[in-house]
């Protein structure tokens, strides 16, 4: 489907605004909400809107319509795999912004348009990178959160949020907002630009905050205002997508991704055992009982790992070659861990019982070592026809 583009105006220059706007079935609010927005916005600065939508009704068509009575160009990117969620919609509104400032909104009206300039405004006068508005702050208010289970949500999400990334999220009082500002060489100067981003869900502030560090941030107050039309998208699917990509954030260091492959091999000794204990009530030797109870915790690691570890990276080879490799690896650990221990009590002159720690110990860090570089890195060939791509 060809990208509908309406333009108004010529292409904003330095020191303007692109609104990146992710949409999702908001054909009622789209119209209200670039109306508002050419109330308040291109008589302070100028600006162009970007909407980058996955919707399944008419919304880029009511888009099309509404933009031709717009005094700024106006984008529509419609994307028929909707990659990332509403945060993988920002990233490609990121790539294709042309100002220095990007705010990014959602297209209900919770966030009102008329605060599009001071968001930028602050950023200028504190020269920071990233401008969030908060609920949380004096002068904001949660007030267009419906219910007290959407509010107690929201500030278990925050609470969480915050305790898994003190220094990141440093300055930051409201890391579920939506809505905020952003210079667009936070995130081209960041390692790999907006190619290291890796959004799963909404929740498109901590992915930026977290992966691109902003030097300084800055808070505005935003009194947060009820939906204008349509229904809110938050459901109990997004809340475990929202887990799953805090818990991939957190993972994203190399040591941080040990460790918790270590706490899920661990968890691994639970199918191990009610495995062995089965097959010798069934009358099995021990031994074979052993190699098969062995395969249910490898199995139980290996679909642990495969979505809270290296989600990101199962497209580099089919499930069965991951599979295959992984049982391979897992499995090379029992027989690499007896010569291991036989060597340091003979060799080193170790005790059993401290060899057989030390064998634990660097077994597990070689079994690590050995899923990321044979299991999850791409082939070379593929990366080198990825940066060939680059290049060319």
């Amino acid at each position: 489907m060809d990208d509908p583009v309406v333009e108004a105006a010529e292409v904003p220059e330095p020191g303007a605004v692109t609104i990146i706007i992710p949409t999702f079935n908001e054909a009622g609010n789209v119209r209200e909400l670039l109306r508002q927005l050419t109330e308040s916005v291109p008589s302070r600065l100028p600006c162009e809107v970007v909407f980058v939508d996955d919707s399944t009704d008419d919304t880029p068509a009511v888009v099309a319509a509404a933009a031709q009575d717009c005094p700024f160009p106006v984008t529509v990117i419609h994307r028929d795999e909707p990659v990332g969620g509403l945060g993988g919609a920002v990233v490609e509104g990121l790539r294709t912004a042309g100002s220095d400032w990007v705010v990014v909104m959602d297209a209900d009206l919770q966030h009102p348009p008329a605060l599009v300039p001071e968001l930028v405004a602050a950023g200028e006068r504190t020269n920071a990178g990233l401008v969030v508005a908060s609920r949380y702050i004096a002068g904001g208010s949660r007030a267009g959160l419906a219910g007290g289970y959407r509010v107690a949500v929201s500030r278990g999400a925050t609470w969480l949020t915050k305790a898994l990334f003190p220094r990141r999220l440093r300055g930051i009082s409201d890391p579920m907002s939506g809505f905020f500002a952003i210079r667009r060489s936070v995130v081209t100067t960041a390692e790999d630009g907006a190619d290291a981003l890796k959004p799963l869900g909404y929740k498109i502030l901590l992915e930026l905050a977290v992966r691109c560090r902003p030097a300084n941030v800055t808070e505005v107050p935003f009194v947060f205002q009820d939906r204008f039309a349509g229904e809110s998208k938050s459901s109990a699917k997004e809340g475990m997508r929202f887990l799953r990509h805090l818990l991939e954030l957190r993972t994203a260091s190399p040591i941080a991704r040990m460790l918790a492959f270590g706490l899920i091999g661990l968890s691994g000794f639970v199918p191990n055992l009610l495995a062995l204990h089965t097959l010798d009530r069934a009358g099995m030797h021990y031994l074979p009982a052993e190699v098969l109870a062995n395969q249910a915790g490898v199995a139980w690691n290996f679909l642990l790992i495969e979505p809270l570890l290296f989600r990101s990276r199962r497209g580099h080879r089919h499930w069965a070659d991951r599979a295959g490799r992984f049982a391979l690896i897992a499995n090379a650990d029992l027989v690499l861990r007896i010569p291991l221990i036989a060597l340091f009590v003979g060799e080193l002159g170790m005790g059993v019982l401290t060899a057989t720690v030390a064998a634990l110990l660097l077994t597990f860090v070689l079994r690590f070592a050995g899923t990321e570089a044979l299991v999850y890195l791409p082939r070379r060939n593929r990366m080198r026809k990825s940066r060939d791509r680059k290049v060319a």
